[in-house]
C-alpha cells in the first residue's frame, strides 16, 4: 500500500483552478453516466506503488460519478515469480504461457488469491467497494482446451496445456454487483464441461467481457505508450485493416498479439471505442475518460 505522502502537492493550484478542472470534465461525466468500462488491469500500473494507488482511486472515482468500471487483471510477472519459487521455468509460445497442471493450480491460487485481493483491498481502501470474482463465480466464464495454430504454418497445432478459449460468457454475476454499486474484480480463470481450470488470457477476457456487457469503452493499460509502429512512433488511431498489416509486417508480435486481436473484436462487436493506454502515466484513466487528451492508441473497425 502506498503512503499517502507519495501524492504530488497541489496546494500551489488555486481553489478557482480546481473548480476550473472538474466543470471541464462535467460534459465527459454527463456522457459515460451509466455506461459500463472494462479496464485491463496489468504491467507497471499493477506493481508500482504510487501507479497503485493512483489506479484504486480513478476506480472509485469513475464509480462515485455514475460509471460502472470493471476491472479484469493479468498478473504474469507474479505467476512468474511463483515459478521460480518452486524451480519452474515458464514457457511462451506465440504470446500464451504454456499451462500444464502444476502450472495451472500456481495461476489459480496467485491469481484468484494473491493478486486478486491485493486490487480488491486497494480500491476497499481507496473508499469503493470492490468484490473478487473468477470465471467459476456465477458460472461466469465457459471454456475449452485452446487449439493454437502456428502463425506461420496452419498445419502445426502447438499444445499450451490448460490455456483456455472462452465458449460463452455470462455475465450475471457482473450486473447484479454493479446494481448494487460493487465494483467486480475478475481473475481470467475459466471452467470447462468436466469441471477443469482453464488459464485464459486477461486480455481476450477484458475484451469479450466488454462485447457481453456492451461496454461504452475498453481501456487496455500497458507498459507502452500504445502501438508503434517500426520506428518507435505512437499509432494513434487504428482500423482493422491497418492492423492486419502490422500483423502481416510483424510489427505487431508476440505478448501484444493477442492484446490487439481482442481489442479489434470488441470493436467489430459493438464497443463504442477501445484504448490501448500507457499504464505507467498515473490517473492515466480519468485523464483517458474525463478530458479530450489521448494517452495511447484508439481502436476502432473500419
Amino acid at each position: 500500500m502506498t503512503d499517502i505522502s507519495a501524492a504530488p502537492d497541489l496546494s500551489h493550484v488555486g481553489s478557482r483552478d480546481k473548480a476550473e478542472i472538474l466543470a471541464q470534465a462535467l460534459p465527459y461525466i454527463r456522457k459515460f453516466h451509466g455506461k459500463t468500462m472494462v479496464i485491463k488491469y496489468g504491467g507497471n500500473a499493477m506493481t508500482d506503488p504510487v501507479l497503485q494507488q493512483a489506479f484504486a482511486e480513478d476506480v472509485v472515482l469513475l464509480k462515485l460519478v455514475g460509471i460502472n468500471p470493471v476491472v479484469v487483471h493479468g498478473g504474469g510477472p507474479q505467476i512468474e515469480n511463483a515459478l521460480k519459487r518452486l524451480g519452474k521455468k515458464g514457457q511462451f509460445i506465440q504470446g500464451m504461457r504454456v499451462t500444464d497442471a502444476e502450472t495451472m493450480k500456481v495461476v489459480e491460487w496467485v491469481l484468484g488469491g494473491e493478486v486478486q485481493q491485493d486490487i480488491v483491498g486497494l480500491i476497499n481502501a481507496a473508499g469503493g467497494k470492490a468484490v473478487g470474482l473468477t470465471g467459476r463465480d456465477g458460472a461466469m466464464i465457459r471454456a475449452k482446451k485452446l487449439k493454437m495454430l502456428d502463425n506461420q504454418d496452419p498445419s502445426i497445432e502447438h499444445d499450451v496445456g490448460q490455456v483456455g478459449d472462452i465458449e460463452s460468457i455470462d455475465p450475471s454475476v457482473v450486473k447484479a454487483l454493479q446494481d448494487d454499486q460493487f465494483i467486480p474484480v475478475i481473475s481470467p480463470i475459466g471452467f470447462g464441461e468436466k469441471n477443469e481450470s482453464y488459464n485464459i488470457n486477461a486480455d481476450v477476457v477484458a475484451a469479450r467481457l466488454a462485447t457481453v456487457l456492451e461496454a461504452e469503452k475498453l481501456l487496455m493499460l500497458t507498459n507502452i505508450s500504445g502501438v508503434l509502429d517500426k520506428a518507435g512512433e505512437l499509432l494513434t488511431d487504428l482500423t482493422a485493416s491497418r492492423i492486419d498489416e502490422l500483423f502481416a509486417d510483424g510489427t505487431i508480435s508476440g505478448g501484444m498479439l493477442p492484446k490487439i486481436a481482442g481489442a479489434l473484436d470488441a470493436a467489430k462487436s459493438g464497443v463504442n471505442a477501445v484504448h490501448i493506454v500507457d499504464g505507467r502515466v498515473p490517473h492515466v484513466l480519468l485523464l483517458e475518460i474525463l478530458t479530450d487528451k489521448a494517452y495511447g492508441t484508439m481502436i476502432r473497425s473500419d
